[in-house]
């Protein structure tokens, strides 16, 4: 959070007790960028917010000792939290030793609330009220129209979000939308066709009509920081989320990528191959999108069952060939799917890895892992992680 009188962070400090869901060791994106002395307080601040995130309960002591500041600074900021509701006192800790027992301080978990969206359904979009822990506590959806209509789209979209705005029971934090395409980082959609946004102002307009902070970002860029922050995934790694479109998500050395034209990760639209392919949405014939994607899959099985592996085994060989540049580019370690289980199982799995290694440098990729991730809800998992990125600075 950059300012500290943000009207949707204000709520009484009332709390259940401590939470036992705390995430070491800490997780964090790394910065690429110095702290200037005029942003000092307000890297300080995230700072102080990132290690109680995953750290959990502790005492103002222990917060100097984990951050290196100073006793007045964790004084001086843990008040500030704690009149914003942001903190809150849960307690005296027990202690056999001599002196005075310490207090312990926790973010207010209980207190606050996020809602997300995932949008990347072939059928439906999705939601959530997350709790700062990234836990489903309400799910809701709503039909997606069967026909890129922008105007249906988002209409779909506002529907969601107040259904679970009326389905949370604390202050909301604010809403993250996971949506397929190409956004900047100011949530303007630049491309989604399969939704029929171009240039569609998705975060300010959402922000206005539920007066609440909405940050919008790709579904696969959401599901890439659910991965590295509550999953298994190694500080250098691609995702790439399969629904109803095929897209990426890139961290390197442990800061995400989103590439010049906020496009990084675009791969669905790639060529794979010279011997055309199926139509794609876009026009062309061959893209991965049109080998790879749910929708496909599922159809083409439907249609040849008896071949469901040999279909699989293609659509693997052909993401490995997408890939196999960015892997060897960046010197990745892991490739992390995101997806249905029964297309995304061992056979396709299989086929991607023996073209990997095909199409690298022998001895020197070989150890590049190609699995389907362990986290359901990934991309409203992430949107959580959007939101108290941007509200409160920790990720």
């Amino acid at each position: 959070m950059s300012d500290s009188d943000d009207p949707h962070l204000v709520i009484p400090a009332a709390h259940g007790g401590a939470n036992a869901h705390a995430f070491g060791p800490s997780r964090h994106l790394r910065s690429r960028s110095k702290v200037l002395p005029e942003h000092a307080r307000g890297h300080n601040r995230a700072l102080v917010l990132q290690t109680l995130y995953h750290s959990g309960a502790m005492s103002r002591a222990d917060l100097s000792r984990e951050t290196g500041l100073t006793r007045v600074t964790i004084s001086d900021l843990v008040a500030e939290f704690i009149a914003d509701g942001i903190v809150v006192e849960l307690g005296v800790r027990e202690s056999a030793g001599p002196g005075k027992p310490a207090i312990l301080i926790d973010l207010d978990r209980q207190g606050h609330q996020i809602i997300g969206l995932d949008l990347s359904d072939a059928e439906v979009f999705r939601g959530a009220v997350l709790s700062l822990d990234g836990d489903v506590l309400e799910r809701r959806e709503v039909t997606r129209p069967a026909e890129p209509d922008g105007d249906a789209a988002y209409a779909a979209v506002l529907e969601l979000s107040r259904a679970l705005i009326s389905a949370s029971s604390a202050a909301l934090l604010g809403v993250g939308v996971g949506t397929p395409g190409v956004e900047r980082t100011d949530g303007v959609v630049m491309s989604a066709p399969n939704l029929g946004w171009s240039g569609f102002p998705l975060e300010s307009r959402l922000g206005l009509d539920l007066d609440l902070p909405v940050l919008a970002r790709n579904d696969a860029n959401a599901a890439v920081l659910a991965e590295y922050t509550f999953g298994d995934a190694r500080a250098d790694f691609i995702l790439i989320k399969i629904g109803v479109g095929v897209g990426a998500g890139l961290i390197a050395g442990s800061q995400p990528m989103l590439g010049s034209r906020f496009a990084a990760g675009e791969i669905g639209h790639v060529v794979v191959g010279t011997d055309g392919g199926p139509q794609c949405i876009c026009g062309r014939e061959g893209c991965l999108e049109a080998w790879l994607s749910v929708t496909r899959l599922r159809r083409a099985i439907a249609d040849a069952p008896d071949s469901s592996d040999e279909i699989l085994r293609d659509a693997g060989a052909r993401m490995a060939i997408a890939i196999a540049p960015i892997v060897t580019a960046l010197d990745l370690s892991e490739v992390v799917l995101s997806g249905p289980a029964e297309l995304l199982n061992d056979t396709l799995i299989d086929a991607a890895t023996t073209t990997l290694r095909d199409r690298t440098l022998e001895g020197v990729f070989d150890d590049v892992v190609i699995r389907l991730t362990r986290q359901d809800d990934i991309v409203l998992r992430g949107t959580a992680v959007m939101v108290l990125s941007g509200q409160l600075g920790v990720s």
